[in-house]
């Protein structure tokens, strides 16, 4: 009997090299696979660099150890550690994630966290079992077998307590570019076929959602929140023998508004009457306009001197109506195309938001255009990579293809949903190749929120996004789709 006991230590050391053997030789045939799940970890994202070599290292390490008779103790102390990491880790998950992710492959593929978590519980009592017999034999006294399975424990479950701490400070506030795809944010909800692909959003209130055509840009068409109609109205203007280069719609309930900044009009109509009014006539000339209300708008215009991009305001209730503020954009190289951006206002509140299209960074503002926040995306474009030339007409002209760094935005309440044009670490160049990439920040503090795909339909990717409390409508081609959010915002 007692030589039966003493053969156990060796049973259990063969059944931990195969169980490692196995799990190291997995990982290292589909290396990249790896490196990508540890990356969409929600607890260690940060490190997942580091930590898919040291996980196949320690493993393989571990089962030479095992395998010599003279380092077999060390290896089962070793494997006791490293199973008391992934418990530790698995109760994380299940406890303190964001979400949790899918289950890990190989032998373990068909079991869920909690059985994972019950199948570690089994391992680290034969690795202390192992151990306990050797060190009997061994004739060690029980306190110091004690100390040493406790010390290690607490050692291994405190690198992954450090490291998850560690990488949620990182990934959320500090990150390295290392992105953490949502578990199904959003699910896909409804379709409708447009049937031409010029359409974008101008707006949205409780039951419809509108759209402008570029086509056609004097046609309003709106489509009600549960997708079962959708109605195009043509809009008559008051005055219109302007030289219109662009003429564009934006709807803030009870008013739509068309206004093209190369002439300095903008028109304001009743949503329901087909007729719009000129209720704003040589105060500005602007590249962007946001309303803010029925006689508010922010601005964004070229200074006069010397033509960099300015943003400011166009109160038609003040005199003088236009106000601009030189000192929110920030010159990188030439004032123009490296502070070139997207400006927006939030849904649910009155923070306009100015994302940056060729750098890392994006400026929350209040309706005075006082900035709040200057806040950074993800990637680590900090400065524009672009090559510009001032012609002698002091017009700046790219003479070089620019890096883009973010696409198109959408916000609602405290939320930015930014579509990132930039892949980051351990992701799929095949998932990019096939999907628009979304990152979700907060507007009220530094923090990344995750990000998630949204798929091409057929060879069209998406090109305009609008958020509200339960859904996300995009479009694609000439199809609006409505997703539905998971967890409503």
């Amino acid at each position: 009997m007692k030589r039966n006991i003493l053969k156990l230590p060796i049973i259990i050391a063969y059944f931990f090299v195969l169980l490692f053997c196995y799990a190291g030789v997995s990982k290292i045939l589909d290396f990249e696979n790896f490196q990508v799940q540890l990356a969409q970890s929600p607890l260690l994202s940060a490190y997942a660099g580091f930590i898919s070599y040291a996980v196949i290292m320690t493993e393989l390490i571990i089962v030479v150890l095992l395998c010599i008779r003279s380092t077999r103790l060390i290896g089962l102390y070793l494997s006791l550690g490293m199973l008391v990491s992934f418990t530790v880790y698995i109760y994380l998950i299940l406890n303190y994630s964001d979400f949790v992710p899918c289950s890990c492959g190989g032998i373990l593929e068909k079991l869920g966290w909690t059985e994972h978590l019950i199948f570690n519980m089994v391992c680290i009592l034969l690795a202390f079992a192992g151990i306990y017999i050797v060190e009997r034999k061994n004739e060690r006294k029980l306190y110091r077998t004690i100390i040493g399975t406790a010390g290690i424990s607490l050692v291994s479950a405190g690198i992954v307590i450090t490291l998850f701490l560690s990488s949620e400070n990182i990934i959320k506030k500090e990150n390295n570019f290392t992105r953490r795809f949502l578990l199904h944010p959003i699910i896909e909800d409804r379709t409708i076929d447009l049937g031409i692909n010029s359409y974008y959003f101008a707006g949205a209130d409780s039951g419809s959602i509108y759209l402008g055509n570029v086509t056609a840009p004097l046609i309003l068409t709106s489509v009600d929140t549960a997708f079962t109609w959708g109605l195009a109205a043509k809009i008559r203007l008051d005055k219109s023998d302007h030289n219109f280069r662009n003429l564009q719609l934006q709807v803030k309930s009870p008013y739509y508004y068309l206004y093209d900044g190369s002439v300095p009009v903008v028109y304001r109509g009743v949503l329901g009457d087909s007729l719009a009014r000129t209720i704003s006539y040589r105060d500005a000339y602007f590249t962007q306009l946001v309303v803010i209300d029925s006689s508010r708008f922010a601005i964004r215009a070229q200074n006069s001197s010397n033509k960099q991009y300015t943003l400011g305001s166009l109160d038609l209730r003040t005199t003088p109506k236009v106000k601009l503020n030189p000192s929110i954009l920030e010159k990188q190289i030439d004032g123009v195309f490296d502070s070139d951006g997207k400006l927006i206002i939030s849904r649910g509140t009155s923070e306009l938001i100015y994302t940056y299209s060729y750098r890392n960074q994006f400026l929350v503002m209040d309706d005075d255009l006082n900035v709040l926040k200057r806040l950074n995306t993800i990637d680590t474009t900090s400065k524009a990579k672009i090559e510009t030339r001032q012609l002698s007409d002091g017009k700046h002209k790219i003479t070089a293809p620019p890096l883009i760094v973010n696409r198109t935005t959408t916000a609602n309440h405290q939320l930015l949903f930014n579509q990132s044009n930039l892949m980051g670490k351990h992701e799929s160049a095949k998932a990019w190749k096939n999907a628009a990439v979304v990152d979700i920040y907060r507007t009220d503090r530094q923090e990344y929120v995750g990000s998630f795909y949204i798929q091409n339909r057929k060879e069209n990717t998406m090109s305009h996004m609008l958020a509200t409390d339960r859904y996300l409508y995009v479009l694609i081609g000439n199809e609006i789709i409505r997703y539905k959010f998971r967890i409503p915002l």
